[in-house]
């Protein structure tokens, strides 16, 4: 596969797009609109930058990522994509309405749609269109480009064939480590690590201790590159909540619900590393 489609072109699907196209593929994003574009454009170009400047990727690899990417608004430019993946916000109705537009636009029979959810079940999002034995999930993690795993999530509707082709894709073609995991909520990774977000969450609101005394600890004490509260940050707190509202609604267990300070934080714009302000502020 190697006529790659991205729908989405945020922290996310920005990544995606870039992996995609520095493996050799011909990669077509396709945003809601021309400043959400522009805006996805400035990220890959800034992220290739970085490459370049570390004397990662010389100045001539960096310029053939680039002549691979292109972009639109048009879900119709899909049409001849052999594996579309979506990467908008993690939010059900939302995902929905894309796959429909992606099911309606891939006129490949065999292509695969792959959703790059973190929480929501690939059953709901494979309903909605009208191939679900070649819809699967592929999570990718933040950043995309350093970090090297993927969790492959097949529906119980998934074929095999999706399954293996996906795999090799992910594990021959880009490079990364894959997991499986069945096709609950959270998946692997955010089943086991928002529990512990959301920890950190509550000892903070609880006033028990600071931001820095909670991080610190986990970064000095247990050796995490990163503490939880600035964890949060980098992955987004309306994301953090999307995926611990996911998690609780479908298990129902305590340590899934989102406290209230990340609740109000998130009403009130505070996003994290995305807005400047999280737990801790950021400068642009």
């Amino acid at each position: 596969m190697d006529r790659i489609g991205v729908v989405g072109c945020g922290l996310m699907g920005s990544g995606i797009a870039e992996i995609a196209a520095r493996a050799g593929g011909k990669v077509l994003v396709v945003e809601a609109d021309a400043a959400a574009m522009e805006r996805g454009l400035e990220r890959i170009e800034r992220s290739l930058a970085r490459a370049v400047n570390s004397k990662k990727m010389s100045e001539s690899e960096g310029a053939e990522v680039r002549a691979n990417l292109s972009f639109s608004t048009d879900f119709s430019e899909l049409a001849d994509r052999e594996l579309v993946v979506e990467a908008v916000a993690e939010d059900e109705s939302v995902k929905l309405e894309v796959f429909r537009k992606i099911d309606a636009a891939v006129e490949d029979p065999h292509a695969i749609l792959a959703t790059n959810t973190s929480s929501i079940p690939i059953i709901k999002l494979a309903m909605a269109t009208q191939r679900p034995q070649q819809v699967i999930g592929l999570h990718f993690f933040n950043p995309v480009p350093v970090l090297k795993l993927v969790e492959l999530i097949s529906s119980l509707l998934t074929s095999a064939e999706t399954t293996a082709r996906a795999r090799d894709y992910a594990t021959n073609f880009l490079g990364k480590r894959v997991i499986t995991s069945p096709d609950r909520a959270g998946f692997v990774v955010n089943a086991l690590l928002i529990p512990y977000l959301l920890s950190a969450i509550r000892m903070l609101e609880s006033g028990f201790a600071s931001p820095e005394d909670i991080d610190t600890g986990m970064v000095v004490g247990c050796a995490h590159p990163m503490g939880p509260l600035a964890l949060t940050d980098l992955i987004g707190l309306d994301t953090t909540m999307a995926v611990a509202e996911s998690l609780y609604e479908e298990f129902k267990e305590p340590h899934f619900a989102p406290p209230p300070l990340l609740s109000r934080m998130t009403q009130a714009g505070l996003l994290g590393r995305k807005s400047g302000q999280g737990f801790f502020a950021y400068r642009s």
